[in-house]
């Protein structure tokens, strides 16, 4: 399978094999702020990288996972960090790029790739309900359900990041009010943390400076910290109570500090998570790092096309 996974920062295409291995891969730069046009032509360019590199072989699709929201049911992208496509036609545009040559396209948006790339080969696969979520500038997930990855109706499903967790908590781009995604991706930690009178010795006031301070043991950078996990482990616990998930994924950027993030995240969920159905979950950091938006892609569009071999 042909695989594009399309961010707010990069669009990455590659070819993955059957075993979940990555092949001709490609990147560049996003331009987020550009035209609809400009964005297509971005990803034209990785889908002509990594098409023209695979004649001779067997590629019988092409799976694209994007940020989101999406409409897999239309085909089309509304990216909140991509300003130029709101609607944006995805799969018809791609399907008529020469180099496609009339494979078949399919889209996930790219917490339900995330889910799938895990479930099939990483954290999530001995469970058959989980919820797997990427914190970093954003926070997205996507679910297993009943051991499939469940899209729901228009392939926004397990998007945790709008839950809202504090009713009168500030305002999201997305239009709700306390939605996850305004407390805990990285962001919301090092605006937290400033606020909260965090005073970094250099220019970096990012998340990772506030990682950096938080492992030295800065008090007010360890509580930015707990404060993110607390409203993960709010919308973890909702997501329990309503579907009666197994196990938690975390991955992204944010996640890569490990137990800074986890173990308040653990922590908290012992609190939130108390009924007896929904106090089980376990906490996983997420194993397929930065490929998995293009591995869940291709699983994704493997099963639309029920071909084991592409």
């Amino acid at each position: 399978m042909a695989a594009i996974d399309i961010g707010g920062t990069k669009i990455a295409g590659a070819l993955v094999d059957a075993a979940g291995l990555l092949t001709r891969h490609t990147v560049v730069d996003t331009p987020a702020t550009g035209t609809a046009d400009e964005v297509m032509a971005a990803v034209a360019r990785v889908a002509d990288a990594v098409l023209r590199s695979a004649e001779g072989e067997r590629v019988t699709a092409v799976g694209i996972g994007s940020a989101g929201p999406v409409d897999i049911s239309r085909g089309s992208v509304s990216p909140v960090n991509i300003a130029g496509w709101r609607d944006f036609p995805l799969v018809e545009r791609v399907r008529a790029l020469p180099v496609v040559g009339g494979r078949r396209v399919v889209l996930g948006g790219d917490g339900v790739a995330l889910a799938a790339a895990e479930h099939w080969l990483g954290a999530a696969r001995p469970y058959s309900n989980a919820l797997c979520m990427t914190v970093s500038t954003g926070v997205g997930g996507g679910l297993i359900l009943g051991g499939a990855v469940y899209h729901g109706p228009t392939g926004n499903a397990g998007h945790i990041g709008h839950l809202s967790v504090a009713v009168d908590g500030e305002s999201c781009p997305c239009g709700g009010r306390g939605c996850v995604e305004t407390m805990a991706s990285g962001p919301a930690i090092a605006r937290r943390a400033l606020s909260e009178g965090w005073d970094p010795p250099g220019a970096d006031r990012s998340a990772k400076a506030v990682a950096a301070a938080a492992r030295a043991g800065d008090p007010v950078a360890l509580a930015a910290f707990d404060h993110a996990a607390r409203a993960l482990a709010a919308g973890v616990a909702a997501t329990a109570a309503l579907v009666e998930i197994e196990a938690v994924v975390v991955g992204g950027g944010v996640a890569k500090t490990g137990d800074l993030l986890l173990e308040p995240l653990r922590r908290h969920l012992k609190e939130y998570a108390s009924l007896p159905f929904a106090a089980g979950v376990v906490v996983v950091p997420a194993q397929r790092g930065t490929d998995a938006g293009l591995i869940g892609a291709a699983h994704l569009a493997r099963g639309a096309s029920g071909d084991s071999a592409a």
